[in-house]
């Protein structure tokens, strides 16, 4: 079995462990809208939304379980899912808010990119995307989000790519830093069903309350601690 690296909040940060989620936790029905699994901006990703997109992902993960190894489990599959639709979206906000134009040509060229890369491997597409949690219907949206961030980059480092591992983990801390920026704009709210957005992993996880309950040990360290406020 195979074990496909995971894309996280950067393209350039790739890790083989489960986790990105969500933002603030909803504070009460009031501030959810009928049918709502998150809401972000003036959007929502309605219940049945989210559940059409787990039943695609969990397609993949019946077809692929055998010939990759998957970090997650079915229970976990609605989060995987809500962590990659806010994912896209905030980085849809950073490239309305930095004037970034993606055209489908760019699209096409980040997959065709992707796919290379993967293949290196002996691994397909969709085999990597379910790996990593995202529904194999959505790779078109997963080549924007690489078209957007390698604008974006463009844009921080001048066009001049850094020479050096430290300038390259400087520009990603920046990439990190303003998709905190823009998931803090979005004012996320994911519906307590599914969990809560945590701001340290940039992704949908359990809340806490639910953590606590399933893990009766000590408490997680800091850098595992949610971070429900963003720090950014």
């Amino acid at each position: 079995m195979r074990r496909i690296g995971r894309w996280t909040a950067s393209r350039y940060a790739v890790v083989a462990v489960a986790g990105l989620v969500g933002a603030a936790a909803l504070s009460g029905c009031g501030q959810t809208r009928l049918g709502a699994a998150a809401l972000y901006g003036n959007q929502r990703i309605s219940s049945s939304e989210l559940a059409a997109e787990v039943a695609n992902l969990n397609t993949g993960y019946q077809k692929y379980q055998g010939r990759v190894q998957i970090g997650y489990t079915k229970a976990e599959m609605p989060q995987e899912v809500l962590t990659w639709l806010l994912r896209f979206a905030a980085f849809d906000q950073i490239a309305a808010s930095r004037g970034i134009k993606i055209t489908p040509a760019q699209v096409q060229r980040q997959i065709a990119t992707l796919t290379a890369e993967v293949a290196r491997s002996g691994d397909t597409l969709p085999e990597a995307a379910v790996a990593a949690g995202l529904p194999p219907d959505q790779i078109n949206e997963l080549g924007t989000w690489f078209a957007i961030e390698t604008e974006l980059r463009n844009q921080l480092d001048n066009g001049v790519a850094p020479k050096s591992a430290a300038g390259s983990n400087a520009l990603t801390a920046k990439v990190i830093h303003l998709q905190c920026v823009a998931a803090k704009n979005l004012n996320i709210k994911v519906n307590p069903q599914y969990g809560v957005f945590d701001f340290a992993r940039l992704g949908v996880v359990p809340a806490p309350a639910a953590l606590s309950a399933s893990s009766p040990g000590p408490g997680p360290s800091a850098s595992q601690k949610i971070q429900t406020t963003p720090k950014c």
